[in-house]
């Protein structure tokens, strides 16, 4: 049914060929049976909801050329192995440039490129925890890369040493 009658009470008339929509009698609309399955009419859309499936694989590609490298990137990899399956992440991405400036979000997206996750949530976090600031870039931390719960030779029994013969005296008492 058109998008401008939604909410209005209708008529429906179905034969073995055809479904007719009446409103108050006038012929709003006839679709043509289908044996099996839905059929859509994006003309029954209204324009807006109309762009959303404009919005190819071929129309994200030409997207995020707009934004930079790091969103082109990122859309190609999550159009790289089922696109249709990642579409909708891939219309994400390109959706968060509509509410953040492009440069904060190529940031974005070259940081969750460096984090291994180019993912739609993972580049909705990264500008969501600076709202108002550009998206800072990882600095080296001077660890040489290793897990966060390592710590120093210093940091090894420093304070906690107790003798050996300390030890054996006290369970000989």
């Amino acid at each position: 049914m058109p998008w401008k009658y939604i909410g209005k009470t209708i008529d429906a008339r179905s034969t073995a060929n055809a479904v007719q929509l009446f409103l108050e009698g006038e012929l709003i609309k006839t679709h043509v049976r289908k044996p099996k399955g839905k059929q859509t009419d994006l003309n029954d859309y209204p324009p807006e909801k109309i762009a959303f499936f404009q919005r190819a694989p071929v129309w994200c590609r030409r997207r995020a050329a707009e934004v930079g490298p790091a969103c082109v990137a990122v859309i190609e990899e999550l159009l790289a192995g089922n696109a249709l399956h990642h579409l909708r992440s891939a219309q994400g991405v390109l959706g968060l440039a509509d509410r953040h400036d492009a440069d904060r979000l190529e940031a974005a997206c070259a940081k969750a490129l460096t984090a291994d996750d180019p993912s739609y949530r993972t580049i909705k976090g990264i500008l969501a925890a600076a709202p108002d600031q550009a998206v800072p870039a990882d600095e080296p931390a001077g660890d040489g890369g290793a897990a966060a719960f390592l710590r120093g030779p210093q940091g090894l029994f420093a304070d906690n040493v107790v003798p050996l013969s300390a030890a054996r005296s006290a369970e000989a008492s």
